[in-house]
């Protein structure tokens, strides 16, 4: 049976360098929806649509009555169209393309299911009144897209042949230690942000917003440690891939990764002992996306994927749609 997709690809075969660009397209948007939900919280426009999946119980769209903030909550909803949009190119380049990369399209399609999936969290957030545990898991949801899409775009540049390992396997398990302590890095900072100094909406309807019951303090003192214990992992790291002369590209990574690694440390106290400005902290977000996708690029560098893609089905053959 012939669908959408095996029609189209009859008539569109794009090219390899075409399904990176859309690769990278979609994992460009996945950042950036980071960085838009933070300035949702940031300007206070959590509630500024009442609802969900509607913006008021009567009306799809922000009221003039709802002023800025409904429009800015509003607007965060309609970039996760444009990032579907971003996303079906991706996936339809990668089935279109000749030979059929089918590992691409599943994460793909992977991407897809995590943003209605994620959407789906964003509207409970409203619904709950922002409650801090259900925008924590917002967040881990949309970095769990970054890792998805960053998959996506690195595969996109390797063949389908099985995974052969570069280094021993102690060096690739220092490299997801390193992974796993920034995803616990990316996990404490959402905590920090649930006690922090912006929960999302004001309180001006008398409703203030619930924030985790727990001691900001200490909380960003427990993000601050695990802030050391990454740089010092990842300072080990790059004199252990010095030493053992691991592969260029994964010595490189592990170097970006450091000065990411910096730079968000800085801006983080920076952030503290300035009584966390708006500004500081939409940066310390799009900064923790940057660190979590460098961190998750350092294991990908230590393996190859030898051999070409797939070969297609032969002619008169029904291929599986994924």
């Amino acid at each position: 049976m012939r669908t959408p997709s095996s029609l189209l690809a009859d008539r569109w075969q794009p090219s390899a360098e075409t399904v990176r660009r859309a690769a990278l397209a979609a994992l460009v948007m996945s950042v950036v929806i980071v960085l838009t939900g933070g300035a949702v919280r940031l300007t206070a426009s959590g509630l500024g649509c009442t609802t969900w999946p509607r913006c008021t119980g009567e009306s799809l769209t922000p009221t003039p009555q709802m002023g800025i903030h409904g429009v800015i909550e509003f607007t965060n909803r309609m970039l996760t169209y444009v990032l579907c949009a971003a996303i079906a190119w991706a996936t339809l380049a990668a089935r279109c393309h000749r030979p059929w990369r089918r590992s691409l399209t599943r994460l793909g399609w992977a991407q897809f299911w995590l943003v209605m999936s994620n959407a789906v969290i964003g509207g409970i957030t409203v619904l709950t009144g922002l409650n801090p545990y259900i925008v924590a898991v917002h967040m881990v949801a949309a970095m769990g897209l970054v890792w998805v899409a960053l998959l996506m775009w690195e595969r996109s540049k390797e063949g389908d042949g099985a995974p052969q390992q570069l280094v021993s396997q102690p060096l690739v398990r220092l490299s997801q230690a390193m992974v796993a302590v920034t995803g616990l890095l990316v996990l404490v900072g959402t905590l920090v942000t649930g006690a922090g100094h912006h929960p999302g909406s004001s309180s001006d309807n008398g409703k203030p917003v619930d924030r985790i019951p727990v001691d900001y303090d200490r909380l960003v003192q427990a993000h601050a440690d695990l802030v050391f214990l990454s740089v010092g992992l990842v300072v080990a790291t790059v004199f252990v891939f010095a030493a053992v002369k691991a592969p260029p590209a994964a010595r490189a990574r592990v170097r970006e990764l450091l000065v990411l690694l910096l730079a968000q440390g800085l801006l983080g106290f920076v952030q503290y002992f300035t009584d966390a400005p708006e500004v500081m902290v939409g940066l310390h977000m799009l900064g923790a996306a940057l660190v979590w996708a460098a961190a998750l690029r350092v294991p990908l560098a230590l393996r190859t994927r030898a051999g070409e893609p797939l070969p297609a089905a032969p002619a008169g053959k029904t291929l599986q749609v994924v």
